[in-house]
């Protein structure tokens, strides 16, 4: 029986790794959450929530406790990279053998951008270590057009993307290949490229959602300034939102258009079509 401790439990990614591990009798899961008496949700099959903030040594200790394998997601925020540093720290120290690590497609290209940068110095960190280690890079999730860039009630995606098409993939075909990671050998010094089936426009994107939402649904291609005071406007601090404009920008440039095959092979299916997650996720965009 492993012992996996997975970080981020209630987000994207996080909920849909849990959900992949939870009922295997051959794990057991701690979901790292900020309060582990409102997780009761999570608990069962398996499951356990457990009191968690990657600002509290102390909560992170208890928490490591007796975990042999950990899937790794540190929030984006400005201390990130010293966050997840002082993770890999106090997890070598609770014997902690593997840890399976949410990267960023195209983190280890040199100069990069900031966004890749940070992963990169967290993955270097990883390596070092002397721990056993599985980096997933994926790239835009599917997730983000219900909780992040969802059609407004004008029926628009406001998106600096241009025409370029990306591979989104659906959270839970990374999920699939992080249970993979954590419950199977052979991924250990591992870096995993992960991408949808296809390579789509916000355009093409749009009309996929409007076909099951029952409403016109457009693609508007904002331009980088605007998108910029949009993101501000809305809260964001400034460093966070030309780290994002960096990210749009290579996808702009068609860096995000790849294919690859690595989710079928180490999930033995294909990866889900946006069309596919489109028609489960239907009532999120009615």
């Amino acid at each position: 029986m492993t012992t996996v401790l997975v970080t981020g439990a209630t987000g994207t990614i996080g909920s849909q790794v849990v959900a992949a591990l939870k009922g295997r009798e051959d794990v057991k899961v701690r979901a790292a959450v900020r309060s582990a008496a409102k997780a009761d949700a999570l608990r069962g099959g398996g499951v356990v929530p457990v009191d968690f903030e990657f600002t509290k040594p102390e909560l992170i200790k208890k928490a490591l406790t007796g975990v042999e394998k950990v899937f790794l997601v540190v929030p984006f925020t400005a201390e990130q990279v010293e966050h997840a540093t002082k993770f890999i720290d106090l997890a070598k120290e609770a014997g902690v053998r593997h840890v399976v690590k949410l990267s960023a497609l195209g983190c280890e290209y040199v100069p990069g951008i900031d966004l890749g940068r940070w992963h990169r110095i967290v993955e270097r960190y990883l390596e070092g270590s002397g721990l056993a280690h599985t980096f997933l890079r994926p790239t835009n999730f599917m997730e983000n057009f219900i909780h992040f860039n969802p059609p407004g009630k004008d029926g628009n995606i406001y998106l600096p993307f241009g025409q370029a098409g990306c591979s989104f993939i659906a959270g839970a075909d990374i999920a699939a290949v992080a249970a993979a990671a954590l419950t199977t050998p052979g991924h250990e010094g591992q870096a995993y490229d992960l991408v949808g089936p296809e390579a789509l426009t916000v355009a093409q994107v749009a009309e996929q959602i409007a076909s099951v939402a029952g409403r016109p649904v457009k693609y508007v291609d904002v331009p980088e300034e605007a998108a910029r005071q949009g993101m501000v406007g809305a809260g964001m601090p400034g460093w966070s939102a030309d780290a994002m404009l960096q990210l749009y920008g290579l996808i702009k440039a068609g860096h995000a258009a790849r294919v690859t095959d690595t989710v079928q092979k180490i999930t033995g299916r294909a990866p889900t079509t946006f069309a596919e997650f489109a028609k489960k996720h239907a009532a999120s965009w009615k």
